[in-house]
């Protein structure tokens, strides 16, 4: 089977289930596992990915959209040359990827017309889920619910370790710098698997605007910042210039001192297996124990405060 991917945590799934060499097609974005890293590239995004502040991308992204303007050109010449007999695609976020519409406008013009599978996960049990789908369209049934069942596994074990922990941290969770996004969808969910209770958003619930007062209004024990589709070195660059900012995250050094900046490009941004984990990160954050080892790559303390901060 020839299969295009149009989004990074379905190329995940594709390979898990042993079908990276039948990947003929992926977006800009997908770039896990490594192995999949040579397939053609069938998206071209018309914001620079890279080398803009978290402003800068939300306002050309405004101006794009108010002029009726695509975020993405799907290539239609390779998709033509490829032929693809499946496309995996979604309908959850228009500005992460290319939508429905803009796909069925490429596939006309296509001799022959591929299945199209497209995804709107909103919860940790969606994903998991939408494995068993990716799994069935591609003619790897058996291996999609094995996979969607060791990914049960990993987060019933989570939630089994935490379940007698009495003391639930309040956790709030910053998912864009400028504006103030609250993260929602499938993120409150995990933080309620890893043992915490969310503050700002409720399970499935849309990401949000919200304000520093907000936030602050809100008393987390612990802020996770996961800015959507950042590392973990892009966020504290960033954010350690909002800082300096006059008005900007008016952290004190208490709340500086339980603020942790997460790898959201690998556990958090994207609704794919990676996601657990992300629960299982956000468990060693809010309930570590001697066994836990979190790699600086994953996650940091935001630690001592710039010297122009003012709290």
């Amino acid at each position: 089977m020839r299969i295009c991917s149009l989004l990074p945590s379905a190329t995940e799934v594709i390979a898990l289930l042993g079908l990276s060499d039948e990947l003929v097609g992926i977006s800009h974005e997908c770039d896990y596992p490594p192995s999949i890293r040579s397939v053609p590239i069938m998206v071209e995004p018309m914001i620079p990915p890279h080398g803009l502040a978290s402003a800068d991308i939300d306002r050309q992204v405004s101006q794009l959209v108010a002029a009726g303007q695509r975020l993405y050109r799907l290539k239609d010449h390779l998709l033509g040359q490829v032929q693809p007999d499946l496309i995996l695609s979604q309908d959850l976020c228009h500005v992460c990827a290319v939508t429905p519409d803009q796909l069925h406008d490429a596939l006309c013009s296509l001799p022959h017309q591929p299945a199209v599978l497209t995804l709107n996960p909103r919860t940790v049990h969606d994903v998991i889920d939408d494995v068993i789908r990716i799994g069935d369209a591609a003619g790897r049934s058996a291996e999609g619910h094995r996979l969607a069942a060791h990914l049960r596994d990993r987060r019933e074990s989570v939630r089994t370790r935490v379940q007698g922990i009495s003391q639930r941290p309040r956790v709030a969770c910053i998912e864009w710098l400028s504006p103030l996004y609250a993260a929602g969808h499938w993120v409150p969910e995990m933080i309620q698997l890893a043992g915490g209770q969310d503050v700002l958003a409720q399970p499935g619930s849309p990401s949000r605007v919200v304000t520093w007062d907000e936030v602050l209004a809100a008393a987390p024990d612990v802020l996770i910042v996961m800015p959507c589709g950042f590392s973990v070195e892009r966020t504290h660059t960033e954010l350690f210039q909002l800082m300096q900012q006059p008005g900007q995250w008016r952290l004190s050094s208490d709340l500086a001192q339980r603020t942790f900046l997460v790898d959201a490009s690998s556990y958090f941004s994207r609704p794919g297996p990676r996601l657990i984990d992300g629960v299982e990160l956000l468990a060693a954050i809010l309930h570590p124990s001697d066994h836990d080892h979190i790699h600086e790559s994953m996650a940091c303390r935001l630690g001592p405060l710039p010297i122009h901060q003012h709290p």
